[in-house]
């Protein structure tokens, strides 16, 4: 009989803030590639990219969470994520590690706002509290 274990999470970066996502929510993690801007969206919408053929619109979670835009470095990636029938890629400072989280708890009920939807929790990670994404709110409107 297996154990039960804990659920995993990818933890990223904005800044000196982490973030984690479920790691089942994750399909692939790239490196940073040239993206070709598409006139008209969101200043979240970053524009399109190739990923083996396929196109896949990428966001910026540091547009997105209101971060001011810098230049991408070596250590910018591209989390891929499942969103509707195709994938989604969300732009990230870096990429920190897989970890779980032994305790989670609801955001703090005083914090509120439209942004607040999207965390599921903050769960006490190695490096401090984590806020853990919750990506069908993140992408809704994308």
């Amino acid at each position: 009989m297996a154990g039960v274990g804990r659920e995993q999470y990818i933890e990223v970066g904005i800044e000196s803030e982490r973030y984690a996502l479920r790691i089942e929510d994750v399909h692939e993690i790239i490196k940073m590639q040239a993206v070709t801007e598409i006139p008209g969206t969101r200043q979240d919408v970053k524009g399109v990219v190739n990923v083996r053929g396929n196109l896949i619109t990428v966001i910026s979670l540091r547009s997105r969470f209101g971060y001011p835009e810098e230049a991408y470095t070596k250590a910018t990636r591209i989390v891929v994520v499942p969103h509707r029938e195709g994938m989604m890629g969300i732009i990230v400072d870096c990429v920190h590690q897989v970890t779980s989280f032994s305790r989670i708890q609801p955001p703090p009920a005083q914090i509120t706002g439209e942004d607040m939807a999207f965390f599921s929790g903050v769960g006490q990670g190695d490096a401090g509290l984590v806020c853990i994404l919750r990506m069908d709110a993140l992408l809704q409107h994308s």
